[in-house]
């Protein structure tokens, strides 16, 4: 799939929630978490995320419409000489985008970003399940180095 017209990544806005989420559970794994149908929660946490400077989430916007969505965060560090990282979370990309290029300009965005931010490593984690997720970012340059745990609260 290919488009003329490239899609703008912009920073998200409230109004942009309902699409947020609804990418978020588009998927096997967002439909078993997520709640399209109740914005409550995500607002709230959207203006947490709004109210600190380290945290960057975007949307790419074609259109008119919200077609992509990647939340972006900034970790100062002692380790690797007080280095600081970036996290790549949320990375969606609608539906009827997906082969257009999208998810590779969003991860360029978000590497840029952590350049500027002066980072000195991106990172993100890829439910094991995600093998198509896997080869993607395999193929944009980043290494399956770490076991990731998690621990529900």
């Amino acid at each position: 799939m290919t488009h003329l017209d490239e899609p703008a990544i912009r920073p998200a806005t409230e109004e942009d929630l309902s699409a947020i989420v609804a990418m978020l559970a588009d998927d096997p794994l967002g439909a078993t978490r997520e709640s399209p149908d109740d914005l409550t929660p995500y607002l709230a946490a959207f203006r947490r995320l709004a109210d600190d400077p380290h945290q960057h989430v975007v949307v790419a916007v074609r259109e008119g419409r919200v077609v992509g969505t990647l939340q972006l965060t900034i970790v100062p560090g002692l380790s690797r000489k007080g280095a600081t990282r970036s996290i790549i979370e949320g990375v969606r990309v609608h539906a009827d985008e997906r082969g257009s290029g999208l998810g590779t300009r969003f991860i360029q965005w978000a590497i840029e970003e952590s350049r500027r931010e002066n980072c000195r490593l991106v990172q993100l984690t890829s439910d094991m399940t995600r093998t198509d997720a896997h080869r993607f970012y395999e193929r944009l340059g980043f290494t399956a180095s770490h076991v990731g745990f998690k621990l529900s609260l």
